[in-house]
């Protein structure tokens, strides 16, 4: 298994240095003892109660994309404390990844009520996901009767419609060499007129990566 190591201390204090360099080091042995494959670690000095941590981000996105499965922390609170843990909880489920706990000796053990409260949320972000596609599917049938025809939109169609190359490569490198996500470069393009998904520009994105390896070989 693939994970990411997570160490955090809330404060600049020299103790709580000492405190980050433990963390790694026990969570650097137990991933040995897994037999996991510890793919990036992550030392941040911040709140447990503030969620925009640019390192904890960068671990997050690394699980949507498939970098690793796990996250691998010391305890539940160095993830997050109060709501700020809920919603990374929810977050990590969401992209099918796991959160693993040294005091736990694996995968973490959370409460019975917060185990209900991201029931709860799973549940709710299934039924809007299911209202959102609902409502694009009758926007879809309602354009089709009033004459839209979505094939005009497919490429080699030869009636119009953008093709996959019109969507800006260099643009979409250049933002990922500044370290944005997909899901930011999907919206900065849509702002500017683009029909861009996550999916679309991380695609793109990975065909260009491969695209150079091959011509380097």
């Amino acid at each position: 298994m693939k994970v990411g190591i997570y160490a955090r201390v809330s404060t600049e204090w020299e103790t709580q240095e000492t405190s980050l360099v433990r963390q790694v080091e026990e969570l650097n042995r137990f991933a040995t003892s897994q037999n996991w494959e510890v793919v990036k670690i992550i030392q941040e000095k911040a709140s447990g109660f503030i969620i925009e941590r640019p390192g904890l981000l960068e671990l997050l996105e690394d699980l949507s994309e498939g970098t690793i499965e796990g996250l691998l922390i010391q305890d539940e609170t160095r993830i997050g404390r109060g709501n700020t843990k809920i919603a990374i909880l929810h977050q990590v489920h969401k992209y099918k990844g796991k959160v693993f706990s040294l005091d736990n000796g694996g995968e973490l053990q959370i409460g019975e009520m917060e185990g209900m409260v991201l029931e709860i949320l799973a549940i709710v972000e299934e039924y809007q996901r299911r209202l959102y596609n609902h409502k694009i599917s009758r926007g879809v049938r309602r354009a089709m009767e009033q004459g839209y025809h979505p094939e005009a939109n497919l490429k080699h169609t030869g009636e119009g419609g953008r093709k996959r190359n019109d969507l800006p490569l260099d643009e979409i490198v250049k933002l990922r060499a500044k370290k944005l996500t997909y899901e930011e470069i999907a919206a900065m393009l849509r702002g500017k007129g683009y029909e861009a998904s996550r999916a679309t520009v991380h695609r793109r994105y990975k065909e260009y990566i491969h695209g150079n390896d091959t011509e380097g070989n």
